[in-house]
């Protein structure tokens, strides 16, 4: 049975505009989902405060001053830092870490009148593709198989996110995307995932995993609520030297404008091996779908593509080596009891950290190290500069390319490869986006033969995400996805 904690962001946005209930009852909604679910999707929650929050909201919008966001209830990625409330990322070594500071996306969302519901599981560190490595335990799908009733990984690292949403336990979430960790775990869950362009949104706050690809996006319901959050979440901000000095445009107006004559590209590389037939054919259905609504359809060549996953995961964990070296159980880290400096390193990263952020930590260390940094840290930056640079020549030819999310459907949490190399192949289609810094949304579209979700992906030129919210709102229109679906 459908409650309030089934509407979307711009539904109950109408809802508390017009007295239908207030802002109090909406997070009632939300927090009796969030306590009885068994997805493991929140791993801190905030509920007092949200209350609180909630009962300003309603003043608000009794004075008819409502802010952008008054009164709707959020999850928030446990790699955001949130003053006073605690920030693991995932990980042991941060299990006591409360911030004394707020991450500048979660203050936006605040001052917006957003209410948070707490954090979100996550990928230890945001290193995963499944969610198994949290240190506090896998997050459940909401969606199961119609065969059967095994439970089946959310994605990640963004899976707690996910999750939530899917789930209803929250209207929407904030996730961080550094290889596909908002979009691949929003096809796996049946939602929207957006991740905008690198600089769109600040960085200043975000447990960094790898600092040149790392962003934060909305995860929602539907394109509109995307659309929303973005133009909260988006703009300049001094803190962070990445961050762009680039406007912030009205991204809602685009949903329901036109793609009469736009030209939409085709990889022709995205085509892989291993692509599930059932995936292949929502690409060519997506396609159709676009042609119909007034796009022309052409093919177009990224070359590199080939060579993106093996550039990810050499500059990925080379920056990740670097930003986890703060986490040395002298300062905000979990200290364990040890004889010395040196020892109180070893112990503390030894019984803090878990064996993929281990591995990386290891594969990105020897990268940097003398002797190696040309022949691999170099050469990555290099095919890097490369992978860019045949997207912008691409986008030359067009105005949108149109890809799979990932090369199948979501599959069960016993199944999940433990060889790591396998697993990292669930990036292939969205690590290539991160490399090149572009913005790109996953849009459910279809399901498997299975019933779960399968989605599709948007890329755009940067700072374009207006054209993805309008050419996604099509694919939405056209794809009628059941994310009502009480069982999701």
């Amino acid at each position: 049975m459908a409650t309030l904690a089934h509407k979307t962001i711009a539904e109950a946005r109408e809802g508390l505009r017009y007295g239908a209930f207030s802002a109090r009852e909406l997070l009632e909604a939300c927090a009796t989902r969030c306590t009885t679910s068994q997805h493991n999707a929140f791993l801190t929650f905030c509920l007092e405060e949200a209350q609180k929050a909630a009962e300003e909201a309603d003043r608000h919008w009794k004075k008819g001053a409502p802010r952008g966001l008054e009164g709707i209830p959020l999850a928030i990625k446990d790699a955001f830092c949130t003053k006073g409330i605690r920030t693991t990322a995932g990980s042991r070594i941060l299990e006591k870490f409360i911030p004394p500071y707020e991450s500048t996306v979660t203050q936006k969302l605040r001052e917006a009148g957003a209410l948070f519901l707490g954090k979100t599981n996550m990928d230890e560190f945001a290193m995963g593709s499944s969610n198994i490595t949290s240190a506090f335990g896998p997050v459940v799908n909401p969606w199961k198989k119609a065969s059967c009733s095994a439970p089946l990984t959310p994605g990640g690292s963004s899976g707690g996110s996910a999750a939530a949403v899917a789930a209803h336990l929250c209207l929407g979430a904030m996730g961080t995307d550094t290889g596909g960790s908002i979009r691949q775990p929003a096809a796996f869950c049946g939602i929207t995932g957006l991740k905008p362009t690198y600089g769109r949104c600040s960085r200043w706050g975000i447990v960094p995993l790898a600092s040149s690809l790392d962003q934060a996006g909305p995860m929602t319901k539907t394109v509109r609520d995307a659309a929303i959050l973005l133009e909260v979440i988006s703009g300049y901000d001094p803190k962070d030297s990445t961050s762009a000095a680039v406007e912030v445009p009205p991204f809602e107006k685009e949903i329901g404008a036109s793609v009469q004559g736009w030209r939409i590209g085709l990889p022709k590389e995205y085509a892989l091996e291993g692509l599930a037939q059932e995936v292949r054919d929502l690409w060519e259905r997506g396609a159709c779908w676009l042609r119909e609504a007034g796009a022309e359809i052409v093919e177009v060549t990224l070359p590199s593509t080939p060579y993106a996953l093996p550039a990810y995961y050499i500059v990925n964990p080379a920056e990740a080596s670097s930003n986890l070296a703060r986490f040395d159980g002298v300062r905000y880290t979990t200290r364990v009891a040890a004889e010395g400096l040196l020892d109180l390193y070893e112990k503390s990263r030894t019984e803090g950290f878990g064996a993929e952020v281990k591995r990386r930590i290891l594969i990105g260390t020897y990268v940097l190290s003398a002797g190696h940094y040309e022949a691999y840290y170099l050469k990555a930056r290099k095919t890097q500069a490369l992978i860019r640079q045949e997207f912008l020549d691409a986008f030359k030819q067009v105005d949108l390319l149109l890809t799979p999310t990932v090369p199948t459907g979501p599959f069960a949490l016993e199944e999940v490869p433990h060889d790591p190399v396998t697993m990292y192949l669930n990036d292939v289609l969205t690590v290539t986006v991160n490399l090149a810094g572009l913005p790109a949304i996953s849009v459910p579209a279809g399901l498997t033969a299975e019933e779960t979700p399968l989605g599709l992906q948007l890329i755009a030129p940067p700072f374009q995400e207006g054209r993805l919210f309008r050419a996604a709102a099509v694919l939405e229109d056209c794809a009628q996805f059941p994310y009502w679906k009480e069982e999701a």
